[in-house]
């Protein structure tokens, strides 16, 4: 069986080429069919394998057995130039959705041993993000000095493959520990506008895909309060990836680009034998990877050490979420998510290439046992419309804006699973 979890998680990596997220900023709700109906609720609860991806302490309580999941990931996003702000006759909006659908797989897989300790693997898409503005616009034609007709475009994404063990102190009390190994791959396109602005004109744009890997870990907690009542504390390291050396003249510290830390506290409340209750709140360090963090209004250049970035804040998120057991054979889960936009309206025109701003997130889903031993889950999030308008000092403050654009944002994802016990 683990043998065959271990071919799922390899023909899932394959699929993950497709893979972009732009949720709670680069990271998704949640992790895990359940967890992200209920808003993405995960820390002091396991209900599967993939509860071990945010809480390594979950081993000890998960059911053996394995997840195979895969979701559909649809961004709407769009970049609106303020031209009137700038002494243009009109604002022009830049439809960024060239590519349109992204699969997001998940796979995970937990065995009990003997003495305590639980041991598992996860796999899945932590972050990403996709633009793809056909039209040329906004650092293509009439844009800073764009090649005429050049498209911009650009595609992140993270995987992590995440080897688990747990350790039950007492009935009631673990701790556990993951090793995250995470490979990344971007790619740039029609980003000749900034060519003035780099240290390294030839590792700024249009050089293919780019590879880096990188090894973190995350360390939890999980235990039972009482008889209902169950908390959990997780936190994951800041991962230092390896330079994406095709775009040292993009990210700072000639092409670095790392995966932020992030600490997760959450409970789970048993209200009825029926009716699960959980929360968490998560707080992604943003500003401490200097690709994301560093502002974008820095006079160094691109590719610099402690160059530009992206100048996001870090974001802290709230997850909320219900499932309700409606019979054996049926539950349904809802929830709701919510985090500031890391992107303030300073800083919006780098961040034509990565608009995450979207804030309020519904979520919807089910559990359908099909044997005993064996259930489907599915879920759905709505990502709500946001708009974060650009400030649009004038004159502007340097010779690039940094505040020359609204950046609008929604999303649809659903998601699908097939859960199996031992």
């Amino acid at each position: 069986m683990f043998r065959k979890t271990t071919l799922a998680v390899s023909v899932l990596l394959a699929l993950g080429a497709q893979s972009a997220f732009a949720t709670n900023g680069l990271a998704p709700t949640g992790l895990g069919q359940t967890h992200k109906a209920m808003g993405g609720a995960a820390a002091g609860f396991a209900t599967s394998p993939m509860s071990m991806a945010t809480n390594p302490a979950a081993a000890s309580f998960a059911p053996d057995g394995y997840d195979v999941g895969l979701e559909i990931f649809k961004p709407d996003r769009s970049a609106t130039f303020k031209g009137t702000a700038f002494g243009a006759p009109a604002d022009v909006t830049a439809d960024g959705n060239g590519d349109e659908m992204f699969l997001i797989p998940e796979a995970g897989y937990k065995r009990d041993m003997k003495g305590g300790l639980s041991v598992g693997v996860v796999a899945y898409g932590n972050g990403g993000m996709n633009t793809s503005y056909e039209s040329g616009v906004p650092f293509g034609a009439g844009s800073f000095g764009g090649l005429p007709g050049t498209a911009t475009r650009i595609d992140l994404k993270q995987m992590f493959i995440a080897p688990t063990a747990s350790y039950k102190v007492n009935e009631n009390v673990a701790i556990g520990a993951s090793v995250n190994l995470v490979a990344q791959r971007f790619e740039a396109e029609g980003l000749g506008a900034f060519t003035g602005f780099t240290s390294n004109p030839a590792g700024l744009s249009n050089n293919g895909g780019a590879n880096s890997t990188g090894v973190g870990a995350t360390i939890g907690v999980q235990g039972k309060l009482s008889d209902k009542l169950s908390a959990g504390l997780a936190y994951r390291s800041k991962v230092g990836m390896s330079k994406l050396d095709e775009y040292s003249g993009l990210f700072p510290n000639a092409g670095e680009f790392d995966v932020p830390a992030a600490t997760t506290a959450g409970i789970a409340f048993q209200a009825t034998p029926q009716t699960l209750i959980a929360a968490d709140v998560q707080k992604i360090e943003y500003s401490g990877v200097d690709a994301i963090g560093n502002s974008p209004a820095t006079p160094l250049p691109f590719g610099a050490d402690n160059g530009p970035g992206f100048g996001w804040e870090d974001q802290t998120v709230y997850k909320i979420g219900v499932k309700q057991q409606l019979n054996d054979g049926l539950a349904l889960m809802a929830g709701y998510n919510r985090g500031d936009s890391p992107v303030s309206g300073g800083v919006t025109t780098l961040n034509v290439l990565a608009p995450a701003v979207v804030e309020e997130h519904v979520s919807l889903g089910f559990e359908k046992r099909l044997t005993p031993k064996s259930k489907i889950v599915g879920s759905y999030i709505h990502a709500l419309e946001n708009t974060v308008e650009g400030t649009a000092t004038v004159p502007p403050p340097g010779p690039v804006p940094m505040d020359a654009y609204d950046l609008t944002m929604k999303q649809d994802i659903v998601g699908v699973a097939y859960s199996v016990e031992f």
